[in-house]
């Protein structure tokens, strides 16, 4: 168990953006092999689907991070929180993977939601990881390391 500690925006932007280049390139794996699953192999879907996602996710993710850190204010951060953290984002997520994926394949229909329940669980797994592991970084290094390069 861990003493929840408060975090600066630059931290929660650069969380974000680590997460988003992560859970882009899961995004274009997890298109690309279902397109090809289907039939319609298509890295031009991956990387539009994963280009969206990034700019329109990453928004998204940092209002989601500000949000959990008003929740989590002199809390303890247990397993189960991250868990209960992870179902939160996983929900919004993958609703907007199906929307983006459909708009992109122009079809809301088993590939789009395909794409989005295999998301589910791929990247269920990586988001528990990725904050378990952001956990660990000392809360003001960042902001120490880039207030020394100027």
């Amino acid at each position: 168990m861990t003493q929840y500690k408060q975090e600066s925006h630059l931290r929660s932007l650069i969380k974000g953006i680590s997460w988003r280049l992560i859970a882009t390139a899961d995004t274009i794996l997890v298109v690309l092999l279902v397109t090809c699953l289907t039939g319609n192999c298509s890295i031009e879907s991956s990387i539009k689907i994963g280009f969206f996602e990034f700019f329109i996710k990453l928004a998204v993710y940092y209002f989601h991070e500000r949000l959990w850190q008003l929740i989590l204010r002199g809390k303890k951060v247990t397993s189960r929180i991250i868990l209960y953290k992870s179902i939160s984002w996983r929900l919004i997520a993958t609703s907007m993977t199906f929307v983006i994926s459909g708009y992109i394949l122009e079809s809301f229909d088993e590939v789009a939601l395909y794409v989005a329940l295999t998301e589910l669980f791929s990247k269920f797994i990586l988001y528990y990881i990725h904050e378990r592991l952001w956990l660990k970084l000392p809360v003001g290094k960042i902001r120490k390391f880039f207030t020394l390069k100027k």
